[in-house]
């Protein structure tokens, strides 16, 4: 799935509102001549996977519709540090009122993308799939959620109405997994994936005597996540989740499971650090 302007505009409207404050940016209109033209670039000071280009440009854009943006870099793709990948020239003081919006929405998608990356490459040899979850900054869920995708990873849920995901919540209220997930599959539409989270084997042993598609394994380690994988036998897609790092996930994947959640990649990614330079 792309990226519309339609899914970024009102995010970034809303980032620079906040930042222009009451007064807008006092520093650049005192120092800067009203006519006063420049140019920057947006460069990488480390390497990684970029994304959120076109989403730091209309940063700029939105500033001020007489600044020419060029976007130089692809998201997606690796940069090494000194990359530049995106150019903006015109007026001086909206690019510097624009700077540091567009530099933090670039830096925190670009963050995401190079986290995931990371996760995905340790599982490079196996056929899991790295997902992230709804561990998400409010407002940014669309955003971060592409990142993982340039990231190289894939999407979980992006709502609460994407899918059925039955989790320990739901059946501390509902009492067992055979009549929740007779619930689900009642009242939800015939696309819709029903997904049951369990903690045990037992409650696995449960959720293959239904029709549910999806089993999330919780929480669990290394060698009951394969018993799992095994007692499974491919008649329901396996999810493995719960505090999975760069240093397990290698050991998760080969148990055999086909999807791998991950908070840390949009709950918690190191920030990508990327700067403007005058040309």
């Amino acid at each position: 799935m792309s990226l519309h302007r339609l899914h970024y505009e009102d995010t970034v409207r809303r980032a620079l509102v906040e930042d222009f404050g009451r007064a807008g940016d006092l520093t650049s209109d005192a120092l800067i001549p009203v006519d006063e033209q420049a140019a920057f670039e947006v460069v990488a000071r480390q390497a990684g996977v970029i994304a959120g280009l076109a989403v730091a440009a209309c940063a700029f854009e939105l500033v001020d519709p007489a600044l020419l943006v060029e976007i130089t870099g692809r998201d997606g793709h690796r940069v090494d540090p000194g990359t530049a990948v995106l150019r903006v020239s015109g007026p001086a003081r909206s690019i510097l009122t624009a700077e540091r919006t567009a530099l933090n929405l670039l830096g925190r998608l670009s963050g995401v993308a190079t986290t995931t990356s990371r996760f995905v490459q340790q599982v490079a040899s196996t056929d899991a799939r790295i997902v992230c979850t709804r561990k998400t900054t409010p407002g940014l869920r669309t955003l971060e959620k592409y990142a993982v995708r340039m990231g190289g990873g894939a999407n979980h849920r992006f709502g609460l109405d994407d899918a059925v995901l039955i989790k320990d919540n739901h059946l501390a209220v509902v009492g067992s997994i055979p009549t929740a997930v007779e619930r689900a599959r009642s009242r939800v539409g015939h696309m819709v994936k029903i997904e049951v989270e369990v903690d045990d084997l037992a409650q696995l042993a449960s959720v293959l005597d239904t029709d549910a598609d999806i089993v999330l394994l919780d929480n669990m380690d290394v060698a009951t996540l394969a018993e799992a994988v095994r007692l499974a036998g491919g008649r329901l897609l396996t999810e493995a989740s719960g505090g999975i790092s760069l240093d397990t996930v290698a050991d998760v994947a080969a148990t055999g499971v086909g999807l791998i959640s991950v908070g840390a990649i949009t709950h918690s990614p190191l920030h990508f650090d990327v700067g403007l330079d005058a040309l």
